[in-house]
């Protein structure tokens, strides 16, 4: 059996489709299935530029199809991904926790644990149940505020 370029295209496919398994964003899925679309031209005979022009367009129709349509289809429903840190918390109310393995304070943010910092006086070691007010992010620390007596 000679090798041929399709078997190439089907391989690559392949690999794609495996790796997908590990990531879940399905954009390697839609990679793999345009792939599998150029081993067919590639099956056909078609040239290296035109199997490359067909990766690309398949790539093209297939990625945004599989992040806007198909990916909100297997997203946990009222999962609003990408809004931490764009200012929606700002104001909010949170417990400063103690984190189990370091004992570093912080408050979570969308099921998401961040390390604090007082504005006022830059401590970032709170005691446990403190009631604090988000103000903003610094890279990955929160800032804020000791809060006024109303519950979160």
């Amino acid at each position: 059996m000679d090798w041929n370029p399709a078997y190439t295209w089907l391989l690559i496919a392949l690999l794609l489709g495996l790796a997908e398994l590990a990531s879940g964003a399905l954009l390697l899925l839609a990679l793999g299935v345009a792939a599998a679309l150029t081993a067919v031209l590639a099956a056909m005979g078609v040239g290296l530029s035109w199997q490359l022009l067909g990766m690309g367009v398949a790539s093209g129709l297939l990625v945004p199809l599989a992040i806007w349509g198909l990916r909100p289809r297997f997203s946990p429903s009222g999962v609003a991904y990408g809004t931490t840190g764009t200012g929606v918390e700002q104001g909010h109310t949170y417990r400063v926790l103690k984190r189990d393995f370091d004992g570093a304070s912080g408050i979570k943010v969308n099921g998401d644990f961040y390390r604090i910092r007082l504005a006022s006086t830059d401590e970032t070691d709170l005691p446990a149940d403190t009631l604090v007010t988000f103000k903003e992010f610094d890279g990955t620390t929160a800032i804020v505020a000791l809060a006024t007596s109303k519950e979160p």
